[in-house]
């Protein structure tokens, strides 16, 4: 409407205008020398433009995947108090939106024949400390290249993710590639629970072997079951929205690779997680760290 106005103010007037428009003259006249002159906005007004650049920072610093809460608990932490509704509204005038997971397609291989472990975690995937149970499982991702495999270790304390690899095959080197990096990164893992479900790759005998070497006890769910391996499953859910559907279509392994290197960094140490208290997983491991260590101080 304004701009209206401003193209036809010179052959009409701003009087005759705004009598066949809802809007008073003096509304026009008062949004142009708010143009000249920004002092004269609003106190809302200049705290939304404020706002604006802090959103858009979080929002792009975080892979473009936070939706309202998550900016807004975002913002809280680095001391810049703001509602929720106020983020929400501030979005939605923006054009920005939090990341929409999807369906999730199953890679399981069942291992009919196979030894099957016993489950030791029955659905309660819960830990008091770091390595005490890990759990285990891998997703696929398509590329114009072909389909690339991504397998992921997640200790379950502070879903913290101890080990991950890319891989253009599903067979057993995928998965234990990612258990070796697991328990390089964590040396103090003997007697972890190592969880996964009763798919080929994780019942062939290099890994079961690989899982005794390391003092870790195997435990598996059913195949094709999620709730059997629930967390695995929302991590993986997780990757795949806020990396696979929003930076794809991908050209081969590489780029593949490299995403997942840059979404692990960022998800272990500054992507705000509410299933554990609304903290990256590193923080979380920290203070268990410091808590522990001067409880053994005190002693």
């Amino acid at each position: 409407m304004m701009s209206f106005i401003d193209d036809h103010r010179d052959e009409y007037g701003v009087e005759s205008i705004c009598a066949q428009l809802p809007i008073a003259p003096s509304t026009y006249y008062e949004h142009k020398a708010r143009e000249r002159d920004p002092a004269r906005l609003p106190g809302r007004i200049v705290r939304d433009q404020e706002l604006k650049g802090e959103i858009e920072r979080v929002y792009d610093e975080n892979f473009q995947v936070y939706g309202a809460a998550k900016v807004r608990r975002q913002l809280n932490r680095e001391s810049i108090p703001v509602a929720r509704c106020t983020v929400e509204r501030l979005m939605g005038d923006m054009g920005l939106a939090g990341a929409i997971r999807g369906c999730r397609r199953w890679t399981t291989i069942p291992a009919e024949d196979s030894a099957r472990p016993a489950d030791l975690v029955n659905r309660e995937f819960t830990a008091t400390r770091p390595n005490e149970l890990w759990v285990a499982d891998f997703t696929y991702v398509a590329t114009w290249s072909g389909v690339v495999y991504v397998a992921f270790v997640i200790d379950v304390y502070a879903r913290f993710i101890v080990g991950w690899r890319v891989s253009q095959s599903m067979r057993a080197d995928l998965v234990l590639d990612a258990l070796e990096q697991a328990l390089w990164s964590r040396r103090d893992s003997e007697g972890v629970i190592h969880h996964s479900d009763r798919g080929s790759q994780y019942l062939s005998l290099r890994y079961t072997d690989r899982l005794a070497d390391a003092g870790a006890r195997p435990s598996a769910g059913s195949v094709g079951d999620s709730y059997d391996n629930a967390l695995a499953e929302t991590v993986i859910g997780l990757f795949k929205t806020e990396v696979n559907r929003r930076r794809g279509p991908w050209r081969g392994v590489d780029p593949v690779e490299y995403a997942t290197l840059e979404w692990v960094d960022w998800f272990n140490h500054r992507r705000l997680l509410e299933s554990i208290g609304n903290v990256p997983p590193a923080e979380l491991e920290s203070a268990y760290h410091r808590q522990t260590l001067g409880s053994a101080l005190a002693a």
